[in-house]
């Protein structure tokens, strides 16, 4: 942080605020601390009958993998709108949302997804949008798994098709550890 939001000054201080117990950036000349905490990306897993609608990525990061529809949330929506807004956006669907599926954190870079499972309304009811080279549906056996970008996708993929063998949908809660090297 090079200046602060509130007066424009460029004292900024990285120190623990009395009553705090983490470091913030702290304006020296007006007294505003800076939190900065994680950003929610919000997205859907659209299904039909025994499959799942994935994107393939036309942007960075990760452009040409395949991907769950998701993005970061925008202030003033819930979390719900968020992932019905990114399935309009990257596959041209509009979807029902039947649940919160996946909770996946990603400590190191700051961000906590939240998968939902929604269902389309056709097995033809979708399309590319802006964001995405091609969309299709696949069944369990035909995901490109070594495609996929984003681990946060493998994990909601793999918990939705256990889920589905077991005939009971749940939420399940994970995290990705980070590994220097």
């Amino acid at each position: 942080m090079n200046f602060c939001s509130h007066c424009g000054s460029d004292d900024i201080r990285l120190v623990v605020p009395d009553g705090d117990n983490r470091v913030r950036h702290v304006c020296g000349h007006c007294g505003s601390i800076h939190y900065s905490n994680p950003k929610i990306v919000t997205g859907c897993l659209p299904v039909w009958d025994d499959k799942v609608l994935l994107a393939r990525r036309s942007i960075k990061p990760r452009q040409g993998f395949w991907n769950v529809p998701g993005g970061y949330m925008e202030n003033g929506e819930t979390v719900e709108e968020g992932a019905r807004r990114e399935v309009r956006e990257e596959v041209l669907a509009e979807v029902e949302i039947t649940g919160l599926h996946a909770i996946f954190s990603i400590p190191h870079i700051n961000q906590v997804y939240m998968h939902f499972i929604g269902q389309l309304p056709a097995p033809d009811a979708f399309g590319s949008g802006e964001e995405s080279l091609e969309v299709r549906l696949f069944s369990e056996a035909e995901i490109p798994w070594q495609e996929i970008a984003f681990t946060s996708s493998v994990y909601t993929l793999e918990n939705y098709f256990a889920d589905r063998k077991q005939g009971k949908p749940q939420l399940h809660i994970g995290q990705m550890e980070y590994k220097r090297s």
